[in-house]
């Protein structure tokens, strides 16, 4: 069995009037994320792990900001397209484990459902992704409510 392990990081600035989608759920807030496409940046992060573990270029290679067809497009879309090359490149993922950085909005409440959500989306077991959250103590970007960040690490292997 080929055991492999990717990173992945994302950030975006926070907006008033943005839907704030994170994991694949939409979650009640005043500001959401900015981007080109919904911006989920915990959706990115995991793309971007995947990617790298299986030795891909990063989300924005494949998904470009440039591109009108990615315009307001749904992550899970782009994470369905990243499982597609996976199981091309002969990969499952055994396991994520992300971390989402964040003053606003509240995280905690919304968790069982990002982790219900991403594990559809990888095909894998609630039990195999984990998503924490924890803020930046009032320091940075996202301290000041400017911004949102997301990290992961994902686990992939050839059976």
């Amino acid at each position: 069995m080929k055991i492999k392990v990717g990173f992945g990081y994302d950030v975006h600035q926070l907006k008033p009037g943005r839907k704030c989608v994170l994991g694949g759920v939409e979650i009640p807030s005043e500001l959401g994320p900015d981007g080109h496409s919904d911006a989920d940046v915990l959706l990115h992060a995991i793309c971007d792990a995947i990617l790298g573990a299986i030795g891909q270029r990063d989300i924005g290679y494949h998904f470009p900001n440039t591109n009108a067809d990615f315009k307001d497009a749904d992550s899970r879309e782009l994470l369905k397209a990243v499982m597609k090359i996976t199981k091309e490149k002969g990969f499952e993922v055994g396991n994520v484990d992300a971390t989402l950085v964040s003053e606003v909005p509240k995280i905690a409440p919304h968790i069982s459902a990002m982790k219900a959500s991403i594990a559809d989306l990888l095909e894998v077991e609630t039990d195999d992704v984990g998503v924490k959250a924890t803020t930046s103590e009032t320091v940075g970007f996202v301290g000041r409510k400017e911004g949102i960040e997301a990290h992961a690490v994902v686990l992939v292997h050839k059976p």
